[in-house]
């Protein structure tokens, strides 16, 4: 680089060196001399090249050009720990992460993923798996690079397709509520109540899974309603307050709800109370804070053992294959405004959250929960009646109601 040229200029400085070439170099805002990473055919082309970087430096708009020489697996990890995620979400970034995204962007810094990369790893992801985990795996990408926007560490966030983080999910089936009274009966004794308190308590399984003798709130008893099957009865109340998610690696993480609305007092239809009253006479563990829902020997119900259970008594009542046992959420939901229910109070009852819901269903009140509940038990019971006439076999059901 000796005997070359230099000349004088009022923002930076441009040599010429022996090859002919050119360079350029400026002083950047930390008082480091920058030089150009490559060499110029014209002096014209260093020219622009500084003026350039002049705008950026008046606009504010500069960028140190070894700022997004960063690893991105390294950044991605550490952007998750940093975040105080819920375990579940956790769980769900990493493998994201580990299956999706760091096979692909991992080798690169920040700054060498290009908006190309992006468009061309979606394409290729979409052939290999399915659009609702490359939405999610996007999603990730996105939220990841846009905080190393913030941080300076890039110019522009590279992920720019537009809808490629949006998840078009199917709609859910929907089961009647003869096939709710089969699945339950299918299940057998232990684990009919989960079936029920899924779909007419709109409970999440993390959220029976935490359920305790504690949390159930049960109504007196009068002596005439012994007797007489006509009397109205107050109804069950479950306090929601904790959730026990399981991992994938069979652990149990107990902690709060999925979301602030999932702390909440849940109203069962009054015909759920001799199922209540039954599971915990003969099921529930014995402890005055035991759980509602053990095994036969005592144990916390498991993901993968309850799921044989599920599936094959959703095969044996014919369900279809893709019914989830979460999806008896959806059923209670639907039932819920079936039978008079507002949105807010289907999202009151399920413990769903978001912060433009939040104004909606706030002021759906005990009270009103209590006026759902019975409009629920009112239109169970009716369909049970319906059932029953065209199959005396259902009489058994209808008499436990």
């Amino acid at each position: 680089m000796g005997n070359a040229k230099g000349a004088k200029r009022r923002f930076g400085s441009i040599r010429q060196y022996r090859s002919g070439r050119w360079t350029a170099s400026y002083v950047d805002p930390t008082g480091l001399r920058r030089f150009t990473p490559e060499t110029f055919v014209t002096k014209t082309d260093a020219e622009v090249w500084l003026s350039q970087i002049e705008a950026d430096l008046t606009r504010g708009d500069w960028t140190d050009p070894d700022a997004g020489a960063v690893n991105f697996g390294e950044y991605a990890l550490r952007w998750v720990e940093e975040r105080g995620l819920a375990t579940t979400t956790d769980e769900l970034y990493r493998r994201l992460l580990r299956l999706h995204l760091l096979p692909a962007f991992g080798p690169y810094d920040l700054d060498e993923i290009t908006p190309g990369r992006v468009r061309a790893w979606r394409a290729d992801r979409l052939e290999a798996t399915g659009a609702t985990t490359v939405a999610k795996s996007y999603r990730l990408l996105k939220a990841i690079l846009e905080t190393a926007t913030d941080d300076e560490l890039i110019r522009r966030n590279p992920c720019r397709i537009k809808g490629a983080g949006k998840e078009e999910a199917e709609e859910r089936p929907i089961a009647t509520v003869e096939q709710v009274d089969a699945v339950a009966e299918a299940m057998g004794p232990r684990w009919r109540l989960m079936v029920y308190l899924a779909a007419y308590g709109s409970l999440r399984p993390e959220e029976q899974a935490e359920l305790r003798r504690p949390d159930v709130t049960l109504p007196d008893e009068p002596e005439e309603s012994k007797r007489r099957r006509d009397v109205p009865r107050e109804p069950v109340l479950l306090r929601i307050t904790r959730a026990s998610p399981e991992l994938t690696t069979g652990r149990r993480v107990t902690g709060d709800p999925k979301s602030r609305a999932g702390k909440r007092v849940v109203v069962l239809p009054a015909f759920l109370t001799v199922d209540v009253r039954r599971h915990l006479d003969w099921f529930a563990a014995k402890d005055t804070d035991g759980l509602l829902f053990v095994g036969e020997r005592g144990a916390p119900f498991r993901r993968s053992t309850f799921g044989r259970k599920w599936r094959k008594a959703r095969t044996k009542v014919g369900l279809p294959d893709n019914f989830r046992f979460y999806d008896l959420r959806h059923t209670g939901n639907t039932l819920v405004t079936q039978s008079g229910g507002t949105l807010k109070d289907a999202m009151v009852r399920a413990g769903q959250s978001s912060e433009r819901a939040a104004l909606i269903y706030q002021h759906s009140t005990l009270e009103r929960q209590k006026e759902v509940a019975a409009g629920l038990d009112e239109r169970v019971r009716a369909e049970r009646l319906d059932a029953a006439a065209d199959d005396p076999s259902g009489a058994e059901v209808v008499r436990l109601a």
